[in-house]
């Protein structure tokens, strides 16, 4: 169940998503970037795309792989929020699905996810996180820029054709890498 209600305190600490959890963990993603649910909080691409952000396969994959974690943020209303970490090898992680249930937004949960995945990445030896945000989303660069995150100049294109991501509502997307030092 995702956190229908204003803002509640996490049980902590946050913890890593199991198989168990992917029904849940579906439901929240999509609830934070698509659809017109998802237009209540700030930092969806319901504007961008439509379709699916991602399906209970995806994530089943991503639980599977030793090299990634999702962690929780809970309550006792359900899941709140989440953030994906992956180890790419010589102290890199990637960070992904930084998601917050849309009706909790601007409550700090998303900077304590982010918090709780770096403290993770560099207990894991990591010395460097990247992301990748879609370009035409200044307002959510701006947001991982305060909490230190620089733009690398690197851009990678976006995955058109593929309607697993997503389906663009316009032929410019792609995205921008942004980076931090551990």
């Amino acid at each position: 169940m995702i956190e229908t209600a204003g803002p509640a305190p996490v049980d902590a600490p946050f913890r890593a998503a199991t198989l168990d959890d992917v029904p849940a963990l579906h439901a929240l993603i999509e609830s934070a970037y698509r659809g017109e649910a998802a237009k209540s909080g700030w930092t969806h691409e319901a504007d961008l795309l439509g379709g699916q952000r991602t399906d209970p396969a995806m994530l089943a994959e991503l639980l599977a792989d030793p090299a990634q974690t999702m962690l929780l943020a809970e309550s006792a209303g359900g899941l709140r929020g989440c953030v994906q970490l992956t180890a790419k090898g010589g102290g890199l992680f990637y960070l992904g699905l930084l998601s917050v249930a849309p009706r909790v937004q601007a409550a700090g949960l998303g900077k304590q996810l982010l918090a709780a995945a770096e403290a993770r990445a560099r207990d894991q030896g990591g010395r460097a996180i990247e992301m990748t945000v879609i370009r035409q989303r200044p307002e959510l660069i701006a947001f991982y820029e305060r909490r230190g995150y620089a733009l690398t100049g690197e851009r990678r294109p976006f995955p058109y054709g593929e309607p697993r991501f997503g389906q663009p509502a316009r032929d410019d997307l792609e995205f921008v890498v942004l980076a931090k030092r551990l």
